[in-house]
């Protein structure tokens, strides 16, 4: 049985990392069809959902991605993956921390990875975290230089790496916009440069 006093933790710290943040209909239906919650999760695995708590709180694991208006505790799937590859959580965080060569960097992406705010990516692994960094930089530099008339060749440069982030990157609901305080990376990353930007028409 789920300890009450473990989920509560776990709600207070979540509260404290995204504020208090209403979720909507929409926002529970999106994060059922992307999430399972953490005691789902757990029996499927045999695991524990109250140990994972703990490993949360000690900073371990990652927080769940979201609280659904249930109170459902919603966690990707492969919550646990990472974990995996480090031998284990009590190794992740040095696992984890040597995909950078910047030390201070590691630690500010383990930051982000344990609060469970790093919803923006289908599967959140250091290869993924640096990959969406490297595409929203290049695609934000490529639209401050776009210049009037961009040629076929930027067009289509622009495009590629748009596409690539749209690949990593989920399509994330309104209850995100309230938690990061504005536009999400899909909105002005994907979204916008496909708007300003259309694709030209096949066989042009």
């Amino acid at each position: 049985m789920t300890d009450p006093a473990l989920a509560r933790r776990i709600a207070e710290r979540f509260r404290e990392v995204n504020g208090d943040h209403p979720m909507t209909a929409a926002d529970d239906a999106y994060v059922t069809a992307q999430f399972v919650p953490l005691e789902v999760l757990c029996a499927a695995l045999g695991g524990d959902a109250d140990g994972a708590r703990r490993l949360m709180l000690d900073g371990l694991l990652p927080l769940p991605g979201y609280i659904r208006s249930d109170g459902a505790q919603m966690v990707p799937r492969d919550l646990f993956a990472l974990a995996g590859s480090a031998g284990g959580p009590e190794g992740l965080r040095a696992w984890f921390t040597k995909h950078w060569e910047d030390a201070d960097r590691g630690k500010e992406e383990w930051a982000a990875y344990v609060s469970g705010r790093y919803v923006c990516l289908r599967s959140v692994t250091p290869e993924g975290m640096r990959a969406k960094d490297r595409l929203t930089a290049e695609i934000t530099e490529a639209l401050a230089t776009a210049g009037p008339d961009p040629s076929p060749e930027w067009r289509a440069a622009l495009h590629a790496r748009v596409d690539a982030l749209d690949a990593l990157e989920p399509a994330f609901t309104a209850y995100d916009r309230l938690r990061f305080g504005g536009p999400t990376s899909r909105d002005t990353c994907v979204d916008a440069p496909r708007a300003l930007y259309p694709p030209e028409p096949a066989g042009r």
